[in-house]
């Protein structure tokens, strides 16, 4: 799956929710989220508007990861 190009720092934590995670904290331009799903998960996200590819992509691999599926299901979820 393609992934979308205006995908926010914001947008994209309020999203994962879905997954199971919450925003923990936020500093500066920076949110850590969290997960206890399968295990403890932390993850950071830009806080910027829009995510460059390459960090999108990490994100959801990590996702993916975590969760025991591929990065194209959890893109497909989220974005779908």
């Amino acid at each position: 799956m393609r992934l979308p190009r205006d995908v926010s720092g914001a947008a994209l934590a309020e999203q994962l929710e879905s997954f199971g995670y919450s925003v923990t904290r936020q500093k500066g331009s920076h949110i850590r989220i969290t997960t206890l799903k399968n295990g403890e998960h932390h993850l950071t996200v830009p806080n910027h508007d829009p995510l460059r590819l390459g960090t999108l992509s990490g994100i959801l691999k990590a996702v993916a990861d975590h969760a025991g599926i591929s990065k194209d299901e959890v893109a497909e979820k989220l974005f779908g």
